[in-house]
């Protein structure tokens, strides 16, 4: 739609009630919103900060994070980072960004100091308020002063983030203010999103899914948003009962960690009133979804999103739309097909590379001729997922195309064995990987964690999928952990879990 706002303050502007929660404050009103976004872009403009300039955003997770992206993607280009970060990995992200200025929180001894100490960056200070999200941004102690501002236009890049990077150089994503006010009104209308709807986020703020899918599209709504310190899934049921949100959108190893607890929450649980989950990122185990539906009493909504789409591209749809299990559902943004090797689109149920194109998505990465040329074909950009479309146009997704395990020219989906892994009556959570073989090139491996109190060997969990999969798919090695490793986002890896757990040819 045209008449869509392309900019954070024409989103914001005229809106009224409340924007911005927190666990221990009074909210923000989108009022107060407006002012502080005005505020903090005089105050960059101070320091010559302006469209096109980007800024590295070092802070906890929690409303000030969501205001200060929210100020500075008005402004400038905003570059999250994330927070738990050694001083290396500080000074390599925003000297590839050539970021010219770092927020961190004063008080906060964060090494993204001394990475901007040693490359020269400019360091600012924000100061938190008394309300969620309020602050103020100083430099040596002393408030900036105010130089006059310009705001983004709609075709200025307003986001950068990295890719995750797991198999090369992470690559860069620019996003317009079009591309994430695009993605923020899709997501807003796919969720029914209303001004009496509040999100609870415990998604970390320097991840796209916590930035558009919980932040941005409840602004898009004129909704409210309580921001939590990060997930933590002992502390989940109290913030739940002390923010009353009618949603939270989760990776599927935070619907897991809260269902463990949810029965020992069952007052706040059935006090609950949540107009529906929506969970993403990662692939939620359809065991899962139907616990989470019979214990919180409401609709589970799978999408599927990723950083180059400025988040979402398809979604399963609330009542009375249709919801499939199992996939994650049509396309909900841009449009969405399904790519062969040579570049032509496949028909309805063939299975090949899922391509995606629309306003949501980014025009190409940074500074990068050589990703944009394998990534982008006919105007389509190609995912690296591979799946395929139902007759409903529902979309089912295979895997990632470089995690497919090759077992001696057998292809195996890691997914398609997760499934049967979790339909074991004894595992929480799973993960399938390649493993090295000597003479098969890849084995398929996987890493399981128990229910509290089951009990499970090796030899059964095979057993348990030889009765469903072909001999070639059914895990060769299985190791039963107390935890699998996860990345910083709560997504399980696959890419390099072989090498993590020490297996070898």
């Amino acid at each position: 739609m045209t008449d869509r706002p392309m900019t954070i303050p024409d989103m914001i502007a005229g809106r009224s009630g409340p924007v911005l929660g927190a666990t221990d404050r009074p909210d923000m009103s989108y009022a107060d919103l407006a002012a502080l976004i005005d505020r903090a872009g005089a105050r960059l403009a101070s320091l010559g900060i302006g469209p096109g300039d980007a800024v590295a955003i070092a802070l906890p997770n929690g409303p000030e994070m969501a205001s200060s992206f929210l100020a500075v993607a008005s402004h400038a280009t905003a570059a999250p980072l994330n927070p738990s970060y050694k001083e290396d990995e500080f000074a390599f992200y925003m000297e590839d960004l050539g970021a010219k200025a770092l927020i961190v929180q004063a008080g906060n001894d964060s090494p993204a100091r001394a990475a901007a100490a040693r490359l020269g960056t400019t360091l600012i200070e924000l100061v938190p308020g008394d309300t969620a999200g309020a602050f103020d941004l100083t430099t040596d102690g002393a408030s900036l002063a105010t130089g006059e501002a310009k705001r983004n236009g709609p075709g200025d890049t307003a986001l950068v983030l990295h890719t995750s990077g797991t198999t090369s150089r992470p690559k860069i994503v620019p996003l317009s203010a079009t591309n994430i006010c695009t993605s923020a009104a899709n997501i807003a209308g796919t969720l029914n999103l209303t001004e009496t709807d509040r999100c609870l986020n415990i998604m970390p703020l320097f991840h796209i899914h916590g930035l558009i899918a919980a932040v941005l599209s409840s602004v898009s709504a004129g909704a409210a948003i309580t921001c939590t310190p990060g997930f933590d899934a002992l502390k989940f049921f109290g913030w739940m009962e002390a923010a009353k949100p009618t949603w939270y959108t989760a990776v599927p190893t935070m619907h897991q960690a809260i269902l463990s607890r949810a029965a020992r929450n069952a007052a706040v649980v059935e006090g609950a009133n949540l107009r529906f989950i929506r969970s993403s990122s990662a692939s939620l185990p359809v065991p899962v979804l139907h616990d989470l539906e019979k214990t919180f009493g409401c609709r589970v909504i799978e999408a599927y999103g990723m950083t180059e789409a400025a988040h979402q591209m398809a979604s399963n749809q609330l009542e009375p739309g249709q919801r499939k299990p199992g996939t994650v559902g049509a396309a909900a943004g841009p449009e969405v097909a399904i790519m062969g090797e040579d570049g032509s689109l496949l028909s309805q149920g063939e299975v090949g590379e899922i391509v995606i194109r629309g306003p949501n998505v980014t025009a190409g990465y940074q500074n990068n001729p050589k990703a944009n040329a394998e990534n982008f074909t006919n105007g389509w950009f190609r995912t690296g997922d591979q799946g395929s479309l139902d007759e409903d146009g529902f979309l089912t997704i295979r895997g990632r195309l470089k995690e497919i395990i090759n077992r001696g020219g057998e292809k195996v989906s890691p997914g398609e064995v997760d499934a049967v892994l979790m339909e074991h009556p004894a595992i929480a959570q799973c993960v399938t990987f390649a493993m090295p073989h000597a003479k098969l090139g890849e084995e398929v491996a996987a890493a399981v964690v128990l229910k509290e109190g089951a009990e499970a060997d090796e030899a059964g969990i095979r057993e348990h999928c030889s009765k469903t999969l072909a001999a070639f798919k059914v895990p060769r090695k299985v190791l039963i952990l107390d935890e699998i490793p996860k990345g910083s986002t709560g997504k399980l890896q696959r890419i390099g879990l072989a090498e993590k757990l020490g297996l070898s040819a």
